[in-house]
């Protein structure tokens, strides 16, 4: 960070604090919001944009050879004319960094001669083209492209590795399956779920130490969770395995694939899976000696600094008895394991059980009491079992960047006619979240690195890539003048100082 900039943001954090001091309230018993002459001119010649921090963005990948990784492995444009493949997967990659969160929005884009000049772009693709882009992906081409985006992504696990040698430490591979609603009736490979919804079943594969979306494959809507999911674990396994000295796999009931388990304990990969709960497996369960059940306490959310406050009044609670609903609650939890051989496994695993002793009621009478078993299956012998259930639990976290995913980003809507070309715009829209990870990873110090990994999408945006700019195109550069500030400037100059002498690959 240059010593002027330094300067100007202690300034601008500086007047800042002065606005917002408590001990400043005096104004003259008039409400806080006080414009009253307000008016608005054209600019003649000032080009700015709201969308600052995409330069940044844009000068990372242009580090990583994003480019030239795509359009050496992508061939879909008979002529470039004067668009490149990967001129179109940043174009729409960018809408939804910027906030865009449909094809239509490209056109805002277009009409802002700031953002095109932010990112050297003379010209750049309207929407009905973007969406033509989209419909020449294949299944193997999408495959092309997840493939080249993780040959990328190596990259900048490689720097973070120089600086910490300890990033390569374990690498946790998470999988689940989700629903997309459609309520278009002339898509093409959609179909209607279990649940009565039409629309497709995407698999998606995350890496839990970076939240970074490694594959997602697009799916009828009526597809079993479990279809496929092995082939685009072991593609996970493969793109860790030699890189990271430990590798763990993770997910719920849907993914205890038995019939690859002795493989991946043979590769040396540790799982944790949750498990059905058979009646073959319960009834097990219910013979252990009563003996062997230890409580099963958990951790607390978060340790208290000061004092213990009082708990609110649980209003939910109150109605459900008050109107005598049917009430579960949860009275105690107990934990025990045993050896278990599914079928298909010609070893034998750590079948770990937890009892919840529910209780179950109305009003202010207790119905009855019951047993509920969950159980979770690991190739891990040593761990102790209350760490693996916990480890097991953590798996939920996956289901934030699946939301996130879905609501935050856009990115699991359909905008085009068929399978294969939501399927590339499903890849594409989640590159926006994989630059925010790898943003994230860039920066200097790890407290503030592991805070941008795991900021929600729009805390992000706001913070780091809606920054108004005044754009600046000299002789052989282009400035970001930044025209106002925020708390996360000086990591915003100092992940870009970064970024600009870093030699990726």
């Amino acid at each position: 960070m240059k010593r002027r900039d330094r300067k100007r943001v202690w300034k601008r954090k500086k007047k800042i604090a002065a606005r917002l001091d408590r001990d400043n309230l005096d104004f003259g018993g008039k409400p806080v919001f006080q414009g009253t002459n307000i008016d608005y001119e054209m600019s003649g010649r000032i080009t700015a944009t709201a969308h600052g921090g995409v330069g940044a963005i844009h000068t990372m990948l242009n580090r990583l050879d994003f480019s030239k990784e795509i359009n050496e492995a992508l061939s879909l444009l008979k002529i470039h004319n004067p668009y490149f493949e990967s001129d179109h997967i940043l174009n729409l990659a960018y809408n939804v960094l910027t906030g865009g969160t449909r094809l239509e929005d490209i056109e805002a884009l277009r009409q802002d001669a700031g953002y095109m000049d932010a990112i050297g772009a003379a010209r750049i693709p309207d929407p009905t083209t973007g969406g033509d882009f989209l419909r020449r992906f294949t299944a193997p081409v999408i495959e092309i492209l997840m493939d080249t985006i993780n040959k990328i992504r190596q990259k900048v696990w490689e720097e973070c590795a120089k600086e910490d040698p300890s990033f390569y430490n374990k690498a946790v591979i998470e999988v689940d399956g989700t629903l997309t609603e459609t309520l278009g009736e002339c898509k093409h490979g959609m179909d209607i779920s279990y649940k009565g919804v039409w629309g497709y079943a995407p698999l998606i594969v995350t890496l839990a130490n970076t939240r970074e979306v490694l594959f997602i494959v697009n799916r009828p809507g009526n597809t079993p969770s479990s279809k496929d999911a092995a082939e685009w674990i072991n593609r996970g396994i493969a793109l860790v395995m030699g890189r990271f000295r430990r590798i763990v796999v993770r997910g719920d009931t849907d993914f205890s694939l038995t019939d690859h388990m002795d493989q991946w304990d043979k590769d040396k990969v540790r799982f944790v899976f949750g498990y059905d709960a058979v009646p073959k497996l319960v009834a097990q369960a219910q013979g252990l000696p009563e003996a062997d059940w230890e409580p099963f306490l958990r951790k607390e959310k978060y340790t208290v600094k000061t004092r213990r406050r009082a708990r609110p009044v649980n209003v939910k609670e109150e109605i459900v008895r008050r109107r005598e609903f049917e009430n579960q609650r949860l009275l105690c939890e107990d934990i025990q394991e045993f050896a278990y051989s599914p079928t298909k496994c010609d070893k034998t695993y750590r079948m770990i059980v937890v009892r919840k002793n529910i209780s179950v009621e109305k009003g202010e009478h207790v119905m009855f009491e019951e047993y509920r078993y969950f159980f979770y299956i690991t190739n891990d012998w040593t761990t102790r079992a209350i760490d693996i259930v916990f480890e097991a639990n953590q798996r939920c976290d996956q289901e934030n960047i699946i939301a996130q995913l879905k609501s935050g980003i856009n990115a699991l809507r359909m905008p085009v006619d068929n399978l294969e070309s939501n399927w590339a715009y499903m890849v594409i829209a989640s590159l926006s979240w994989n630059f925010k990870a790898w943003y994230g990873l860039l920066i200097p110090e790890e407290t503030e690195s592991r805070e941008v990994v795991r900021m929600e999408y729009k805390k992000f945006l706001t913070n780091f890539i809606q920054i108004p700019t005044q754009i600046v195109r000299t002789g052989r550069r282009i400035v970001h003048r930044i025209l106002a500030y925020n708390s996360y400037l000086p990591i915003f100059f100092q992940t870009f100082a970064r970024i600009r002498r870093t030699k990726f690959g």
